[in-house]
């Protein structure tokens, strides 16, 4: 079952869990969107952005592990 998560501080703590795997990004073209997903033991953590900019920081400021490829 996915959680969503609203803050961007809790994202970056939960990606940086030690159960924490792998991180998807999804951007959706027809409103802007880009979705966050952190694949943790237990839960599939989302986290929604809607600003471009804010968006591009979390991605540069991911663990290198998690980096998507």
């Amino acid at each position: 079952m996915p959680q969503k998560i609203e803050e961007i501080k809790v994202f970056l703590l939960t990606a940086r869990q030690k159960d924490a795997k792998s991180v998807k990004i999804k951007k959706n073209k027809d409103n802007d969107n880009v979705k966050f997903k952190v694949r943790c033991s237990r839960y599939l953590y989302t986290l929604v952005i809607t600003d471009k900019e804010k968006a591009e920081k979390l991605k540069q400021s991911l663990v290198k592990s998690l980096r998507p490829a």
